[in-house]
């Protein structure tokens, strides 16, 4: 699930402390949690939990389907694991998935209105919560067959994932990851969303750092060792400007172009990237 940059922070102490840097100049360091090897273990295991709802929902995809029927499918994996879904309640939010379909950007919510049909896209995102540690993934799928542009649009979208989860490494910076997004999708005439951005994550669902998907190579916090972070390219086909909904959570363009949306929950270690949510 993104992060929206648009609202209040979700603690009372960050937004007390944002407060109180508007009339400070001088810049706080982030509240940047380094995870043990044996912490990054366990968000391993949420990883491959929440790896089994996304299979689950997969095998649902195609025309004629509702998202209501793809958060029937999570949810009977999430109860059959034993594992708690991470959005479900999580201020407010009504679903375990976010069923984002064409338009929508993300933070869908299913419904049994929502049928799919031949040659749309619906982005699923989903998090679970296993011991006490979360997980955070996102797929686009096509339903049936989807036009070339279309199709050229997700193909992007997830090479731009991995493009970023690339630069993941010790020694890089924070900027490094949504730079590698923004140039690979900017090039090919996609708008990259700024309103919502990935995070690190951890025992929480949204930590610090928020991590954009855009900005300037070379800048930002330096990556360290058991850093973990939620990374999430949200491109659009045509303008990067979206809007939220009267339902205060669907996100949609504001042309009405399509949306893709790919995610992983990503540990960096002195051995490079490790995807933990595969």
């Amino acid at each position: 699930m993104a992060r929206d940059r648009s609202k209040i922070p979700f603690n009372l102490v960050e937004y007390v402390t944002q407060l109180v840097d508007r009339f400070d100049r001088r810049k706080k360091p982030m509240a940047i949690q380094i995870k043990t090897a044996a912490e990054i273990e366990k968000m391993r295991i949420s990883g491959i939990a929440l790896r089994k709802v996304h299979n689950a929902v997969k095998a649902v995809v195609k025309p004629g389907a509702t998202t209501m029927d793809m958060e029937r499918a999570a949810q009977a994996v999430v109860d059959e694991l034993g594992c708690k879904a991470a959005f479900k309640g999580y201020h407010g939010y009504p679903a375990v998935l976010c069923t984002s379909v064409n338009h929508e950007v993300i933070h869908g919510i299913p419904s049994e209105k929502g049928v799919l049909k031949e040659g749309d896209i619906v982005s699923v995102d989903c998090g679970v919560v296993v011991d006490g540690y979360f997980s955070d993934a996102a797929v686009t799928y096509p339903v049936g067959n989807v036009s070339p542009a279309v199709a050229k649009l997700l193909k992007v979208t997830e090479a731009s994932l991995y493009a970023a989860i690339d630069k993941a490494v010790v020694g890089g910076r924070l900027f490094d990851i949504g730079n590698a997004v923004q140039t690979m999708c900017e090039k090919e005439g996609y708008g990259v969303v700024r309103e919502f951005v990935g995070h690190g994550i951890g025992r929480n669902m949204h930590e610090d750092p928020q991590v954009p998907n855009y900005g300037q190579a070379g800048k930002g916090p330096r990556l360290k060792a058991g850093m973990v972070l939620a990374i999430e390219p949200m491109i659009n086909a045509g303008t990067h400007e979206v809007k939220v909904l009267e339902d205060g959570w669907t996100a949609v363009t504001t042309d009405g172009s399509m949306s893709a949306h790919f995610e992983h929950t990503v540990a960096i270690t002195k051995d490079g990237p490790v995807i933990l949510t595969l």
